[in-house]
């Protein structure tokens, strides 16, 4: 518990033997819920994962996105907090982000990696590819991100209920922001941390990816209009 609130970690996972034991035992005393979403991995993540108290929740269907609304749809918590498992994100600063959440009296903060602190810790290819989908983003949706692509969330569960989630890959993770961005009932912010090297293979294809999150933006886009059309 944090000041009465139950807390929720989820992380999704592929192959991720290496990173999830130093995310698992990295975590604070306060969590109450340790979800992990073994989606399809080859290697020992869920067997790790379980070893060191997680609950594993396997998801047969690859997709960032399917991974996360399977890991989302068990949680219990009363603020639900995202990680990825190759402990690239600053497990260490979960209090830090929980206060600004509490605080900031919005119902979604998300961790934003830049300015990157850690000049090592992405590579000039994803910078530059993050960067342009963050504009594209906030030139779509009217509203300024700093971070479109980042993984690592802090938000109220029942803030679920007010979103439209359809996505199950990389997607996801600009679209859950932008779902908070439209319901004025959610409110959104934020908050810089220091980002670091992952641990273990990377399966990013930036490309691909890249190509795919801006498709996926413009149909949100389009899609947003019709809805709003259709309202008047």
């Amino acid at each position: 518990m944090y000041r009465d609130h139950k807390i929720t970690v989820v992380i999704p996972c592929l192959n991720e033997e290496e990173g999830i034991q130093k995310v698992l035992s990295d975590l604070p005393d306060f969590v109450d819920e340790i979800i992990v979403v073994d989606n399809a991995s080859t290697d020992s993540t869920a067997e790790v994962a379980r070893q060191m108290g997680a609950r594993v929740i396997q998801e047969s269907v690859r997709g960032y996105g399917r991974a996360y609304k399977t890991g989302l749809l068990h949680a219990q918590g009363d603020i639900i907090i995202t990680l990825d498992g190759d402990h690239s994100y600053p497990v260490d600063s979960l209090s830090y982000l929980i206060e600004a959440l509490l605080d900031l009296r919005v119902g979604f903060v998300s961790a934003s990696r830049f300015p990157v602190l850690d000049s090592e810790s992405m590579s000039t290819r994803n910078r530059i590819g993050n960067i342009l989908l963050s504009l594209a983003a906030s030139i779509l949706f009217f509203r300024w991100i700093r971070d479109s692509q980042s993984g690592m969330w802090i938000f109220y569960r029942n803030a679920l209920e007010k979103m439209d989630l359809i996505s199950d890959g990389m997607a996801f993770s600009e679209e859950i922001k932008l779902e908070a961005i439209r319901n004025p009932e959610i409110g959104f912010r934020e908050i810089p941390i220091r980002y670091s090297n992952r641990r273990g293979e990377n399966k990013l294809n930036p490309w691909r990816d890249g190509l795919n999150n801006l498709v996926f933006l413009l149909k949100k886009r389009v899609q947003r209009r019709k809805r709003a059309g259709r309202s008047k």
